[in-house]
């Protein structure tokens, strides 16, 4: 979504009378690559670009095959193969062993259907969107075009803005399943005609939500790293005990008493450095759904926590426990407050990828879920 942001932005401040702009987006993956479908380069005409969709073997070429789609008014699709031997192929230096296929589409500013306006919509919505686009066609269609976006919203909304009515109802049931799945697919459709038409059907989930418990320094470190990472962070804190820098660096300051508002995509770090007070929070939080809940300070600390809860008649339950993360972080030595930052956002990144945190070099499956 960092990406996502950073392209609308930069799309917003370019002037269409004196430049012109594609965007090139990552449609599908076979084998092995660096980026994986859904990643995106905005690339202007000046030879600007903003994003990626690769390591930046192929950043290069994209930008010319860009520069070419926009003289034509033409979106097109390239396919690099970086598995083959063919020392001119480009990308082959990379060694990912992998096919992929990049669409660049030109943008017309007055086109409210234009690939950027689309994916913009997607900004501030606290649930996964979806978005159709077609990557491919085997021959002209008068009612639709390669490279054209439709975004999901509803099936009824779908239904009157996608235009053909034979496949229809198969994308909608294609869509749901994306949505269930949270996993993007590419997939090709025979229409009434036979000829066939394929489409990435995109599946782009909210940005983490962190809220972030405490006052002391220690905080500053942990906004920044979690901002870097594209994440929505909100500090609930004595505002007037802050430093200036924390109110343009977070997304926002709330008081101490604020009851976060929670969805399936927010996680919360107490890190009061007080005993009372992330007590009070964790009291707070586990009255929420919330699915991850991080306290700072050692094991013995959160016990006695537990033990007056069972006091007071509020006994933890194991499903509690399990989203209740303490010490926070994972265990990488970390020690300075940076340190202290980069541990619990992994593990939180961890949690939200159902992955298990061990080492890639001892994971026997591909890095990437296709």
């Amino acid at each position: 979504m960092k990406e996502i942001k950073q392209i609308v932005e930069a799309y917003q401040k370019i002037d269409f009378s004196r430049n012109r702009a594609a965007l090139a987006t990552v449609v599908r993956v076979e084998g092995s690559s660096y980026r994986r479908t859904g990643a995106r380069m905005l690339v202007m005409e000046s030879g600007e670009w903003i994003g990626g969709i690769s390591g930046g073997c192929l950043e290069g070429d994209a930008l010319k095959k860009a520069r070419l789609a926009m003289s034509q008014n033409k979106a097109t699709l390239i396919t690099y193969d970086t598995s083959d031997d063919d020392p001119y192929q480009i990308g082959v230096g990379l060694g990912c062993n992998g096919i992929i296929d990049v669409l660049i589409t030109p943008l017309d500013p007055h086109n409210a259907q234009n690939a950027v306006l689309q994916i913009s919509n997607c900004l501030d919505q606290r649930s996964p969107n979806v978005i159709v686009t077609v990557t491919a066609l085997s021959a002209s269609h008068s009612a639709i075009e390669l490279g054209e976006v439709f975004r999901f919203d509803t099936p009824e909304h779908f239904r009157e803005v996608f235009p053909l009515d034979t496949i229809k109802e198969q994308v909608l049931s294609e869509i749901q399943n994306a949505l269930a799945t949270t996993k993007s697919v590419s997939q090709t459709y025979t229409l009434a005609d036979g000829n066939s038409i394929s489409l990435f059907i995109e599946v782009i989930p909210p940005p983490i939500q962190l809220y972030v418990f405490g006052s002391n320094y220690d905080i500053y470190t942990m906004v920044r790293t979690a901002k870097e990472l594209g994440w929505k962070v909100i500090v609930v804190c004595n505002p007037i005990k802050m430093h200036s820098s924390l109110f343009t660096t977070a997304d926002a300051v709330m008081p101490k008493d604020y009851v976060p508002v929670v969805d399936n995509y927010t996680a919360a770090v107490s890190m009061c450095h007080d005993y009372e007070t992330d007590y009070r929070n964790l009291q707070t939080l586990l009255k929420t759904d919330i699915s991850y809940i991080g306290l700072l300070g050692p094991k013995k600390r959160t016990a006695k926590m537990y033990d007056r809860m069972q006091e007071e008649g509020e006994p933890i339950t194991p499903a509690d426990e399990n989203r209740i993360f303490s010490p926070v972080g994972l265990d990488i030595g970390a020690n300075t407050p940076e340190e202290i930052a980069l541990a619990i956002c992994a593990e939180i990144r961890t949690n939200f990828s159902g992955r298990d945190a061990n080492r890639l070099k001892y994971r026997d499956r591909p890095i990437y879920d296709n």
